[in-house]
């Protein structure tokens, strides 16, 4: 059954999670530039913009459907596992595009609704403005989690319907206010194509980076609706939304409203505030319907931003929990983990790109460039299989900085082959990037590398920032012990560092062997264990045991065994701190003798506790300083 719509018939909750998909998904972009592309291209814009927009939100709740339908054997859980580990290397991609549309949102709302009213002063009203998106935002957001959000989304649509009813309605009764026509661009033209290539590209692949449609996705199959079926009715309802805000520019065009078409930058005309500014010049005689097309549009928004601000909690909790970041140990979790301060970022970079008086299309240019390459390649990556959850991160942002100059190059300089040409970039690199003979160099992680059986410490490359050992040739000494410490080169007793990596050597003895004279297998988590105190030695050299506020636990530990040493070899035991979050440090280490052979290695994970009641508490700065530093 499930978890929170077990009471609801099963069709009823599909319907619900549908209409919160299709508010959702009715953000600044689809609202706003279906009124742009309308007034340049009429009908058949409306429709070419809608069109890829539609198909794309229904493929995405298709796709995701078969992905889980795939992975059932994990059950209810099945699409939010798969995104775990899908997700992983695309974190830092997800976050800038979840930052990029609130901000893009919150621009459209003062730019396209407030704006147009003319209030002054503008220093005072669009601040105050600004604070009232951000607070409305906020509120639904703490109000409404992932699992209720379907409630308010309902009654939402309930208000979005009656000012629909109302627009619809009215409308025969509204005056013109012009005589002025402006003729519809020609579709068959470059100028056409250049639009329309780049809308095809980042529409159908668009929702797979948007966070907002991966929470819904999972908490619906969590709850045992279906994702496709509910993909399919929210995305009928936004295109069903599309088309009437297509259409209402339409009609007021024929009220004479093309005269509200403002000429910018470059010789362009821009029209997304058309409307309003069409249902503010009849305010007086129609304050019904200026008030009903503002709650349109509010509502719209509205179901954006809450849902932006949930999904950005879900997103910054799971990467607490995960990150291995140190300054995730020293903010404290509600701040780091409260959208709150990334809506503030977005609503002042929104407020000041309005001032400047920047228009929708700016922001666009990274939908249908940078993020495609993105979002191609998650997509592939559904059903193409990699060597490790990595992916090229410079590539990837060069050739999508490389997309979005071209693109603009072509916008500013009306060249519509470079704006075809910045679209298509990405997705052919990453075509390029999945069928090269060396693609599976582009997807091997660190962490695959020092997997390999074959890759000893004498063959591999040294890491970044640390000192690789290099293969010593034993010279001929009058002693074998003697001999084997000269090879390795002991430099002291209480270890030494080189790069990251923290260094103890030392001879074993008869007391480290077994009965048959080879290392006892034991004696190696000794030797680990020994270097481990003598590096915390190295790095906390003031730490008391008697007057400790914690203690340093070991949580766990593994060590995998490749050779055997014997009596009087000179063995080397190096450890390094491999990952840190807010609770746990992960120690890596690897053993080796005076020919530089890897006998073993392995890692373990340390947790720290009050030294008074011994709950578990989060790194202690004392540690974190020490630390840092060798990481």
């Amino acid at each position: 059954m499930g978890t929170s719509t077990s009471s609801l018939p099963r069709w009823f909750a599909t319907l619900l999670w549908g209409n919160s998909v299709a508010l959702s998904w009715m953000w600044g972009l689809g609202l706003f530039f279906s009124v742009q592309f309308t007034t340049q291209f009429g009908l058949f814009g409306l429709l070419t913009f809608a069109i890829p927009n539609f198909i794309g939100l229904m493929a995405f709740g298709l796709i995701t459907q078969h992905i889980a339908n795939r992975h059932k054997g994990k059950g209810s859980e099945a699409l939010a596992s798969f995104f775990v580990s899908w997700s992983r290397p695309f974190r830092l991609i997800f976050f800038l595009y979840q930052i990029l549309a609130i901000t893009l949102t919150i621009f459209a709302i003062i730019h396209y609704v407030w704006q147009p009213l003319g209030l002054e002063p503008q220093v005072l009203y669009l601040p105050l403005t600004l604070l009232i998106v951000l607070a409305a935002a906020v509120l639904f957001g703490e109000e409404f989690n992932i699992k209720r959000i379907k409630y308010s989304h309902g009654a939402l649509f309930l208000l979005l319907a009656a000012a629909i009813a109302v627009l619809v309605l009215g409308a025969p009764g509204m005056p013109s206010v012009s005589e002025k026509t402006l003729p519809t661009l020609p579709v068959s033209g470059w100028d056409f194509w250049g639009y329309v290539v780049p809308i095809i590209i980042g529409f159908l692949v668009g929702p797979w980076l948007d966070l907002q449609q991966w929470q819904r996705a999972i908490q619906m199959h969590r709850e045992r609706v279906s994702v496709g079926w509910g993909y399919v009715f929210g995305s009928l309802e936004f295109f069903a939304l599309l088309l009437f805000h297509g259409g209402l520019t339409l009609w007021a065009q024929g009220k004479g409203a093309s005269e509200f078409i403002r000429e910018g930058l470059a010789g362009y005309t821009y029209g997304q505030d058309m409307l309003m500014r069409y249902f503010f010049e009849n305010i007086t005689s129609h304050p019904v319907m200026f008030i009903a097309y503002c709650v349109f549009v509010c509502v719209c928004i509205l179901t954006t931003l809450d849902s932006g601000y949930i999904a950005l909690r879900w997103f910054l909790q799971s990467n607490v929990n995960t990150s291995n970041h140190a300054i995730f140990s020293l903010i404290p979790t509600r701040l780091v983990t409260s959208p709150i301060p990334i809506y503030l970022f977005c609503g002042i970079v929104a407020l000041a790109a309005a001032v400047l008086g920047l228009e929708l299309e700016y922001f666009m240019i990274f939908f249908a460039t940078f993020l495609v390459g993105y979002e191609a390649l998650g997509i592939a990556r559904c059903y193409v299989f990699s060597p490790a959850n990595a992916i090229p991160q410079v590539k990837m942002f060069c050739i999508g900085s490389v997309a979005v100059v071209i693109f603009a190059f072509g916008y500013f300089l009306h060249q519509p082959a470079l704006q075809i040409i910045g679209s298509l970039l990405p997705l052919g690199y990453v075509l390029w990037l999945l069928i090269k003979p060396t693609s599976a160099e582009d997807f091997v992680s660190q962490a695959d590398e020092l997997e390999s059986p074959a890759n000893t410490a004498a063959a591999r490359p040294a890491e970044p920032g640390t000192m690789a050992p290099s293969p010593v040739i034993p010279s001929p000494a009058s002693h074998p012990v003697a001999a084997a410490a000269a090879a390795l080169g002991i430099h002291d007793l209480t270890g030494h560092f080189e790069g990251k990596w923290f260094i103890h050597q030392f001879v074993a003895t008869y007391a480290d062997t077994n009965s048959v004279g080879n290392v006892y297998f034991g004696m190696y988590a000794m030797w680990v264990g020994k270097t481990r105190e003598l590096f915390f030695n190295k790095v906390m050299p003031k730490f008391n045991l008697k007057d400790t506020p914690f203690y340093i636990l070991t949580r766990s530990f593994e060590h995998k065994f490749v050779r055997e040493t014997r009596e009087f070899e000179a063995v080397s035991v190096r450890i390094k701190i491999a990952s840190f979050n807010r609770k746990f440090v992960t120690l890596a280490h690897e053993i080796y003798d005076s020919q530089q052979q890897l006998l073993g290695k392995g890692q373990q994970s340390l947790l720290f506790v009050s030294s008074s009641d011994y709950h578990m508490i989060d790194i202690p700065p004392d540690v974190y300083a020490a630390f840092v530093v060798h990481t």
